[in-house]
């Protein structure tokens, strides 16, 4: 299975998977030789004293270094301002605008701890798809003074607001991250409120894995909100969180449209279209399957917006003008 798949799928998983182990708090450290001369630092009363994953942290006054370890972290940093300060970031991360091209590059669900520990940045962000058999796999670099902090893949719109002030507040961007939410609560707001106007409601299936492996989702997905929110019912609704799903699901639920973030085969709106069986789907019998950005909606960040206009704009395109 290509390696986009396989990262699409470990963030459905991991939203059942516990946060990162609880952390003692570190201290601040010196930013390696390389790192940028440019840095960050925040009022001691705004630094959070606790990471989304419940952990207690003590992050540095002064941020000169930074290695992140999760695209949707990735982009919310460099949204803020502070790409410059990158010094390592992961594989899927890679060609993400912003991000510096010629710094070192690590694998999402194994890093080279040794590589880590030789930047030594003042901070690392991961989420809570970086697995180790250990009950703390960080703890080499918390004792030379890394501070580490762990963002969960969130799995609602609120959530991932609450993930993008805690990023800002820790890198000193407090007033960017209020600009960047309320920038996205803006649009937010503007596709619910057409939302709230449609009285008959359009079912919807959206295919992150394509045939024979499909996958979905339920209700507590962030991607279910979006499809409630364009004011439409997603066929799975009934069901919670990330799913493995039976063709002869959605062929049952008869969805009126179809939406696919695949990009791992070359074709995917005209895969489903022609998947033997699913003649008499009106989503397929109707032309109505539509491709939405890969990136925009599986990653949970400030950019799910984009996803949701699209999603809007195929669903109900008279409703949704391009704008």
């Amino acid at each position: 299975m290509k390696k986009l798949l396989s990262l699409i799928l470990a963030l459905a998983m991991a939203a059942s998977v516990a946060g990162c182990a609880a952390q003692p708090a570190s201290g601040s450290a010196s930013a390696p030789a390389s790192a940028p001369s440019s840095a960050v630092s925040a009022p001691a009363a705004e630094k959070p004293t606790t990471d989304p994953s419940g952990a207690a942290v003590e992050i540095p006054d002064e941020i000169g270094s930074v290695v992140v370890l999760a695209p949707s972290i990735a982009e919310t940093l460099t949204a803020l301002g502070c790409g410059d300060l990158i010094v390592g970031y992961d594989l899927q991360s890679v060609g993400l605008a912003g991000l510096p091209a010629d710094v070192p590059t690590f694998d999402l669900m194994q890093p080279d701890m040794e590589q880590l520990a030789a930047l030594k940045p003042d901070v690392l962000f991961v989420c809570n798809m970086t697995l180790y058999d250990q009950s703390n796999p960080y703890q080499q670099l918390m004792d030379m003074g890394v501070c580490v902090l762990c963002v969960p893949n969130a799995d609602s719109i609120a959530a991932i607001q609450e993930d993008i002030a805690f990023i800002a507040a820790a890198m000193g961007k407090t007033a960017e991250g209020d600009a960047l939410i309320a920038e996205m609560q803006a649009e937010l707001d503007r596709i619910a409120a057409i939302g709230a106007t449609v009285t008959d409601k359009k079912s919807v299936y959206f295919e992150i894995s394509a045939a024979p492996d499909l996958y979905s989702f339920g209700s507590g997905v962030f991607l279910n909100e979006m499809i409630e929110l364009i004011g439409a019912e997603n066929i799975l609704a009934d069901q919670e969180g990330w799913l493995a799903v039976d063709a002869e699901t959605v062929v049952a639920a008869n969805p009126d449209v179809i939406l696919t973030n695949v990009n791992y085969i070359e074709d995917p709106v005209a895969e489903i279209l022609g998947r033997s069986g699913w003649e008499g789907v009106n989503a397929v019998k109707n032309a109505q399957v539509f491709y939405i950005d890969n990136m925009a909606s599986s990653l949970s960040n400030q950019n799910i917006v984009k996803a949701l206009d699209q999603m809007a704009q195929a669903v109900y395109p008279d409703l949704y003008a391009a704008q």
